[in-house]
């Protein structure tokens, strides 16, 4: 048994899927930790485990001074609350499947060991597939769905992945947490897909000293797109219409952003630059066969209803 490891609860479901997330790099619109937090909110899911920090964090980094350091509330000199780092699992039932759901820290050292107890409690659960969940910011339209890439594991998950208006990267670079352990979860012949949204965020400082830019923080909208995705994959029993709600109510929220961006800051052309982002952009809409019969029900209701 690995001694960083901790379960003391165990999925009693035949048929039981990961969803997991950390406060990391490739986090951009929160959507690897803050989707992650929100589902746990949703669902209500207990706490069934977790892996000890021991050996995977830096206190700091010599030469910095607040770099990676843990936050510290006193109290006149008292120590009320100190940062920890945490990994942590937790479970909920949808309909006859079991849902695991991870929420941690990236690691800092010891890539190698974190992902071996990592895969071994996907393992011990008897995971039968595990969906990472990261995010990077990047230009485009905040009113269109979200462009979401896929990495994966095994080479035969990519015929199911076609299916769910994905798009597939040739990126050479610095690894995400998500991608190593699509990695080294292919090596042990786990089924792993780590699915990423692109976050619309805006660069300005180019063209003005007086604005550095926007980006969006919470992206509702990749989070509501990435989880039809995931629904549907999984055949799960999840309500996403808050998030749908939400995820309207964020475009409003942006579109009034750049309304008072351009009008403060009327040389920056700041319609301009997002019509273009617009006619570049070549969007992926998912559209399952079931979403679809529902979308032309309503409409057809509406018709007689009118």
């Amino acid at each position: 048994m690995n001694e960083l490891l901790q379960l003391w609860q165990l999925p009693e479901t035949d048929e039981t899927y990961m969803l997991a997330g950390w406060r990391q790099w490739a986090d951009a619109g929160n959507m690897s930790s803050g989707l992650t937090r929100y589902l746990l909110e949703l669902t209500g899911a207990t706490r069934i485990g977790l892996l000890k920090p021991t050996n995977f964090y830096l206190f700091q980094v010599p030469g910095t001074h607040h770099f990676l350091r843990p936050d510290v509330e006193l109290e006149e000199g008292l120590v009320k609350a100190h940062e920890t780092r945490t990994n942590e699992f937790y479970y909920w039932r949808s309909g006859k499947k079991g849902m695991v759901a991870f929420l941690g820290d990236e690691p800092h050292l010891n890539a190698e060991l974190y992902a071996d107890t990592w895969l071994d409690a996907v393992e011990k659960l008897g995971i039968k597939r595990v969906i990472c969940l990261g995010g990077v910011y990047g230009a485009m339209p905040y009113d269109r769905e979200r462009e979401i890439h896929a990495v994966y594991s095994l080479p035969r998950l990519k015929a199911e992945l076609d299916s769910y208006a994905l798009k597939y990267s040739n990126y050479e670079g610095g690894s995400t947490i998500g991608t190593y352990l699509a990695y080294r979860a292919g090596q042990r012949g786990i089924e792993l897909i780590d699915l990423y949204a692109f976050v619309p965020a805006y660069d300005f400082s180019q063209i003005s000293n007086q604005v550095q830019g926007l980006r969006i923080d919470s992206d509702f909208q990749a989070w509501f797109d990435v989880m039809r995705r995931v629904r549907h994959m999984l055949d799960l029993e999840l309500d996403l219409s808050d998030l749908e709600v939400r995820s309207l109510e964020l475009a409003s929220s942006m579109e009034a952003r750049v309304e008072e961006v351009s009008r403060k800051y009327p040389k920056l052309k700041v319609k301009e630059f997002m019509q273009q982002l617009t006619d570049a952009f070549e969007e992926l809409p998912f559209m399952p066969l079931d979403d679809l019969w529902a979308r032309e029900l309503g409409d057809l209701l509406d018709d007689l209803g009118e």
